[in-house]
């Protein structure tokens, strides 16, 4: 009913209820007979009103047809073929007992089987060619309708109505799962206890600075990709059921997720930077502030993507969790800050992690060529030449990285989507 469908089936709808509230929901359905939809229902001992207010009736004994056709003219049709009440009575009541093979009159030296059989082939002589004639024309019809309405709806509601409603759901259904006591308090914790740990650190602690950046890279990166590698295993059997219900499109579905997830996915490392770096006494100028922070959130926003291909991919909990964190801890030793030089033939890992990209553009949001800090006593050394900048090639190449994030972006939501595509699809039949 929520989908508007074409096509309803209903299984004894009224069964169970007074006759008010029967003659309420019949009623109902009328109406919606009689916009444009089909429906198709079996009802338990109808009274005569209810009876009257169906379109047409097909009459079923033993799965053999007895009689199709209007309500109005099924009493007419079976006294013309000697069936008729002795006495005035509910048409249902007298058709029911017609399937059983009861006859109240003109037939009483029959038994039931007989009374079927002499149903059965009344049928077949009397309306069967009319029935499959009457089929025939409204399947030509079908045809040339279809055939001639290139334009016809599959869905019965817009792209965007889908899109907002599932926008709406998710928000719903996420915000408390995402603003709990404990992540709330999880975030804290790690914010505070690192400002404590670099507290005001200073130029003259280059290195405690660069492994500030790099924790920050990698706890944003593990995070969201964690969070977001829970989302769609746990939807797997609402979104098999929905999409193969042609609930709606998946790329409404897909577009509501994504978006839906973000400003509430942005909340918690917006807590997190700001907390921690002015606790750890960096540039105070609100520039650097600025530039940092938001590529903390497009790091977050790369690793959710990470986490929606791994769960869409996998869609085993288990098996998905393990293969997240495999694949963060070769992002995180690629990274550039536990491993300077990395062999020629692992060097391609680099490019493809992450956590490397957000530690260079973090340095380069902190750091400008041709600044220097203090090493060896009184000399002063090139920030860039400090070697785990060096390692992730210096302070220059900034939009690569960028680049290269935006691929990602792009390319793990892209194969999330078509690992969906698998899921609760509807076939057509031939």
């Amino acid at each position: 009913m929520l989908m508007n469908p074409s096509l309803l089936f209903l299984d004894e709808p009224t069964s169970g209820l007074d006759s008010t509230t029967a003659q309420r929901i019949v009623h109902t359905l009328r109406e919606l007979a009689e916009g444009g939809r089909t429906v198709l229902m079996t009802i338990h001992q109808p009274s005569s009103r209810l009876f009257y207010m169906f379109h047409k009736v097909l009459l079923l004994s033993d799965g053999n047809p007895l009689y199709f056709g209007k309500c109005s003219s099924a009493m007419d049709y079976f006294s013309s073929i000697g069936f008729a009440p002795s006495v005035p009575m509910n048409p249902a009541d007298f058709l029911l007992d017609l399937a059983n093979g009861v006859s109240m009159d003109g037939f009483q030296e029959l038994d039931q089987t007989g009374i079927k059989q002499t149903l059965v082939s009344a049928y077949k002589t009397n309306l069967s060619e009319s029935v499959k004639s009457d089929l025939a024309d409204a399947n030509e019809y079908n045809e040339w309708s279809m055939n001639d309405q290139k334009q016809l709806k599959r869905w019965s509601n817009t792209w965007w109505e889908q899109f907002s409603v599932l926008f709406i759901r998710g928000l719903k259904e996420r915000k408390h799962e995402t603003f709990n006591v404990m992540k709330v308090l999880q975030v804290l914790s790690v914010g505070i206890v690192s400002g404590l740990l670099w507290w005001q650190s200073d130029m003259s602690h280059l290195q405690d600075q660069v492994g500030f950046f790099n924790f920050s890279a990698g706890f944003w990166s593990y995070f969201p990709t964690f969070e977001a590698i829970f989302t769609l295993p746990q939807e797997r059997m609402m979104l098999e059921k929905e999409r193969s219900s042609g609930m709606y499109r998946l790329s409404s579905f897909f577009m509501a997720l994504t978006l839906g997830d973000l400003p509430i996915q942005l909340v918690l490392p917006t807590i997190y930077y700001t907390l921690t770096y002015w606790m750890a006494g960096l540039k105070p100028k609100p520039g650097y502030f600025l530039a940092g922070f938001f590529i903390t959130l497009y790091n977050v926003v790369c690793s959710q993507g990470l986490g929606l291909a791994i769960g869409a991919v996998v869609m085993d909990l288990k098996a998905a969790t393990v293969l997240g964190a495999i694949i963060s801890l070769i992002f995180q030793l690629a990274g550039g800050y536990f491993v300077q030089n990395i062999p020629a033939f692992m060097k391609w890992i680099k490019y493809l992690s992450l956590i490397q990209h957000t530690f260079k553009l973090l340095l380069g949001s902190q750091y400008r060529p041709g600044e220097t800090y203090p090493c060896d006593g009184n000399k002063t050394c090139l920030v860039e030449d400090f070697l785990p900048i060096k390692a992730v090639g210096g302070l220059d190449g900034q939009a690569t990285s960028v680049i290269a994030m935006a691929v990602m972006f792009v390319g793990y939501r892209l194969i999330a989507y078509l690992a969906l595509m698998r899921i609760g699809a509807t076939r057509k039949l031939n």
